[in-house]
């Protein structure tokens, strides 16, 4: 997959109306970078906006705008990944804590699998860059979760994040006690049809928040690394966030991290880029949305690769 995460669903303050506080894709969006060559959507929205109530159906409108939008990506010929943006909470609780048990997470992810199951073109991704959870307790809520999608019946590819906002480059460390290298291995899934998702971005502090790309050369070695990790372990792995800015110097460090992960056909699945929208700001200097004078100088060389690979075949 090379993907796109079309942000704005998980934009704003709950309660606020559908086309004032958040907004999902518009049609021209997908039309647009499925022109452009991409093959896939990661689509950020937030739990609860679908399930107001722990435990609860999900509100009416809000699953019919998730499904609308999933229906019009696949119906350009684009994959889907789900991806609850929540940090591994709900509201400002986190997974695992008397709030917001773990089986709370199941069940929405059984409800949410219920929806999407047999799709095989729409991917579950667990959750977007769990952090201040330890290794242990998020695998056990993913563990969870993941039973609770094979209870449903669905199938489908599911993308298991670490904790530690998930980062290529801490995958190995100890930031939250034992390394996702570590504990991570014990993902359970019925039906063996799971990836890992990590995130690498290519700041001074790997957080992406910063325009520079002064970790560039570290966050591709973290990518390869990652790759050699999935190998040892006979798995997967999706890059399902990493950008650069506008600046120049940083466009090579972007041919690198794409280089990266589509040299390593055997574990990577494929990448989406962070980040695009209808409501993005063109000062956002990761964006690549279009502006009124055209592609943003991220685009322009990511356009350049397609071709690159498509005249090698690849």
């Amino acid at each position: 997959m090379r993907g796109i995460n079309l942000a704005g669903a998980e934009f704003g303050s709950l309660g606020q109306d559908y086309g004032t506080g958040y907004v999902y894709p518009s049609e021209k969006t997908i039309a647009y970078f499925k022109d452009k060559g991409f093959t896939g959507v990661r689509l950020p929205f937030l739990w609860e906006r679908l399930q107001p109530k722990l435990y609860d159906k999900f509100d009416t409108a809000e699953l019919r705008r998730l499904r609308a939008t999933v229906k019009a990506i696949r119906s350009a010929g684009m994959q889907v990944v789900l991806d609850p943006h929540n940090y591994a909470r709900y509201g400002d609780q986190i997974i695992g804590s008397e709030a917001v048990p773990q089986s709370a997470f199941a069940d929405f992810w059984r409800r949410l699998a219920t929806v999407f199951s047999g799709q095989d073109e729409v991917l579950f991704g667990l959750m977007n860059e769990p952090y201040g959870i330890s290794a242990e307790d998020w695998l056990s809520a993913a563990n969870g979760a993941i039973s609770a999608i094979r209870q449903s019946g669905a199938d489908n590819l599911i993308l298991v994040p670490g904790t530690a906002w998930t980062g290529a480059h801490s995958w190995s460390g100890g930031d939250y006690g034992m390394p996702n290298a570590s504990v991570m291995t014990g993902v359970a899934d019925p039906g063996n049809n799971y990836a890992f998702e990590v995130h690498q971005y290519l700041d001074v502090d790997f957080s992406g928040k910063n325009e520079e790309c002064t970790r560039a050369v570290d966050a591709v070695k973290a990518v390869h690394d990652m790759g050699d990790w999935l190998a040892a372990q006979g798995r997967r792995g999706f890059l399902g966030e990493f950008a650069v800015s506008t600046m120049p110097i940083c466009q090579q460090a972007l041919t690198d991290m794409v280089a990266a992960v589509e040299s390593r056909p055997d574990v990577w699945l494929g990448w989406s880029y962070w980040a695009a929208g209808d409501w993005w700001k063109p000062s956002e200097p990761l964006n690549i949305q279009p502006t009124e004078s055209g592609d943003r100088p991220q685009m322009q060389t990511l356009q350049a690769l397609f071709a690159e690979r498509k005249t090698c075949g690849g």
